[in-house]
């Protein structure tokens, strides 16, 4: 695809982001709406994987251990048809196939079940050992947020994923300095990120997370990177593509009144 296409594409996963939330009910739109361009080159453009044969050997693993961010999953795997778009339309409804979080059995295209923070990295390294132990050349993409990696278990994850030389694991880090309450750096400031991923034997790489020139050079770069786990340090905007909710902590889980949902929609059609 070429830019202005997957462009489009991130346009449509923020549509269905928001119609996945609709009217007077909280949904995470912040970061969901931050990882829109991320994951559009992810399945259009990067990743191995067959909607008609969503566990294929040698499809790709892509994790979303941020997993309150959802939604903008949902949508990729929606637009692909691993199951019938009218599902976005019953989000969090008991029963339904797509819940708050990611659940493998109840979604096809999830790989794990995500959502207790920190958790999501630790999985995506023993998908990434047992590949390689396999002597399989899949990738795994994991991404985790910039809240997120308060949680110790995030780095016992970046120590054995150095430590067992995971070339195969990309990681991504949304950075939107914002978490639930507010900003990263006035809550549990968790930078500097580089600094951090360097000394834990990681390759690092800084992107501006919205600019899909920038996703698809990182991703092809770091294809060529052996002998360590890959770091895409990604700078990004909270709520971006919906104007009221940019850099608003309130968004991070909010609800969405018929005007704001219908200007959303708006701007995004």
């Amino acid at each position: 695809m070429t830019i202005a296409e997957l462009e489009k594409k991130a346009r449509i996963l923020r549509l269905n982001i928001i119609k996945m939330i609709g009217i007077g009910q909280k949904g995470h739109l912040g970061g969901s709406c931050s990882l829109a361009e991320i994951v559009a080159v992810l399945y259009y453009h990067k990743m191995k994987h067959d909607p008609r044969n969503p566990l294929w050997e040698d499809r790709d693993r892509f994790l979303l251990s941020k997993g309150h961010a959802a939604l903008v999953q949902y949508a990729a795997l929606a637009e692909f048809g691993y199951f019938p778009k009218e599902e976005i339309e019953k989000v969090k409804r008991l029963g339904a196939m797509l819940q708050g979080h990611p659940d493998m059995l109840t979604t096809p295209g999830i790989e794990a079940n995500t959502g207790s923070l920190g958790q999501g990295l630790s999985m995506a390294c023993g998908m990434a050992a047992g590949l390689k132990l396999d002597h399989k050349k899949n990738k795994v993409y994991c991404i985790v947020g910039d809240g997120e990696i308060a949680e110790g278990q995030i780095w016992e994850a970046a120590m054995a994923a150095s430590y067992y030389k995971l070339d195969n694991l990309v990681a991504i880090l949304d950075k939107n300095g914002l978490q639930a309450t507010g900003p990263i750096t006035e809550r549990y400031d968790t930078n500097p990120l580089k600094e951090k991923w360097l000394s834990f034997g990681w390759y690092v790489q800084e992107v501006d997370g919205h600019n899909i020139e920038e996703i698809i050079d990182a991703l092809e770069k770091v294809d060529n990177i052996t002998g360590k786990p890959k770091m895409i340090i990604a700078h990004t905007v909270k709520g971006k593509g919906v104007d009221f909710a940019e850099h608003i902590a309130a968004f991070h889980n909010g609800e969405l009144t018929l005007e704001q949902f219908e200007q959303a929609c708006s701007k995004l059609i």
